[in-house]
């Protein structure tokens, strides 16, 4: 799911790359806006805030929206230079440290209660470290899949949802429509497990508040670990039948 890159990746990494994080997003995304009203996983709508506050005249109410969309900005090249970094390294696990970095700043936010802050940098500081990390998970998915998936926000996707739907009713005989048809399913997933996340995300937060996103940290790091355990299972498979294959080729 996070390792394979290039022509060594499949629909299938794609597919549970989108549903776990898809998943991670919406979580986020409803306890930004249940807790502290504000869009936490994209940066759209700030922009139309910050002008807001600009056209208006006030300009200290403006400096926060215009941090929300350099945090998620920040998140992303982070992300992407921790990548390069490794790769440049020729390290294996190059998705590593932005994983390891949004699951701590998940797990901050998530204790967020137990810090002796004011309400109002309470609230600033909570959207600054949530669109920091999920402009991390959003650079790290587009970085391994190519720019195929998405996780953060449905805007493109809906978009692209409808150009695909549209494409398939005209070419559903087309030698490419296999194809098509996996990338109609692949955005959907990513809009179903999204809107679950928003949907117990929300049923969570009622019941224990930000400690939700320690769930969202838990997720993150059992894909981890599940991804690290096929990896190993795959490898030690290949290489026993390497050896079998050899010890009876020369016997």
């Amino acid at each position: 799911m996070f390792r394979h890159q290039g022509k060594n990746r499949t629909f299938r990494h794609n597919l549970r790359l989108a549903s776990n994080l898809s998943l991670v997003a919406g979580i986020v995304n409803s306890v930004g806006v249940l807790a502290i009203s504000t869009l936490t996983t994209n940066v759209t709508g700030h922009f139309a805030y910050f002008s807001e506050e600009m056209i208006t005249g006030q300009f200290a109410k403006a400096v926060p929206y215009l941090l929300y969309i350099f945090f998620f900005f920040l998140g992303a090249f982070v992300s992407n230079f921790c990548i390069e970094t490794a790769a440049f390294r020729k390290k294996k696990y190059i998705h590593t440290t932005p994983m390891l970095l949004e699951i701590s700043l998940l797990i901050a936010v998530g204790l967020w209660s137990y810090w002796n802050f004011t309400e109002d940098i309470n609230n600033n500081h909570i959207a600054y470290f949530l669109l920091f990390a999920m402009g991390i998970q959003n650079a790290l998915v587009t970085k391994i899949s190519q720019s195929t998936v998405r996780t953060t926000h449905l805007t493109g996707l809906f978009t692209d949802l409808g150009i695909e739907t549209s494409q398939f009713l005209f070419y559903r005989n087309h030698p490419d429509a296999g194809k098509l048809r996996k990338n109609i399913f692949l955005k959907l997933s990513i809009i179903v497990f999204f809107f679950t996340g928003c949907i117990s995300g929300t049923m969570l937060f009622y019941r224990i508040g930000f400690k939700t996103l320690l769930v969202a940290a838990l997720l993150i790091s059992i894909a981890l670990t599940m991804d690290n355990l096929i990896f190993y299972y795959n490898f030690t498979r290949r290489r026993l039948k390497r050896k079998y294959t050899a010890k009876h080729t020369k016997s």
